[in-house]
């Protein structure tokens, strides 16, 4: 590379079309003759496939709704909770553990497998066979308070 041949720009520019024949480009500018794609302007519409069915259109539409107060509730079986063997259990500690993905989300606790230690576990919600299964091994559950939304 000589000095001559530095640049400042990474940009290619780009070659000047339709000037004339001798310009290499000129008359038709690599556009063909007539038609549609050889005239200036607005090509086609977005999603435009030639007269064929939009892609769009062909995918199946989603059926019912999301409502926006739902709640979706990060679950944690009691088996999870007795591989952990701590005596106190919260939204952090599932998160370290990597049970959770947010420590500050909702947590539900399910009643699947067994439990042999006493925990004390925070959670926002827990099904019957969990609390039992709990209770039983002489652990207690302490249930979350519901934020209130004014």
């Amino acid at each position: 590379m000589k000095i001559h041949e530095l640049t400042t720009s990474k940009v290619k520019s780009t070659k000047r079309l339709g000037r004339g024949i001798s310009a290499g480009q000129g008359k038709t500018a690599g556009r063909g003759t007539k038609g549609q794609n050889s005239r200036t302007g607005s090509k086609f519409k977005a999603g435009f496939e030639g007269g064929q069915t939009k892609l769009a259109q062909r995918l199946p539409k989603a059926r019912g709704f999301k409502p926006l107060d739902r709640k979706e509730y990060q679950v944690v079986n009691i088996s999870d909770i007795n591989a952990l063997s701590k005596k106190t259990v919260n939204g952090a500690v599932l998160k370290s553990a990597g049970l959770i993905r947010k420590a500050d989300g909702l947590i539900k606790l399910l009643g699947g497998g067994t439990i042999t230690l006493a925990v004390s576990i925070t959670v926002d919600k827990a099904s019957k066979s969990a609390l039992e299964a709990i209770q039983k091994a002489g652990g207690t559950v302490i249930l979350k308070k519901p934020k209130q939304s004014s």
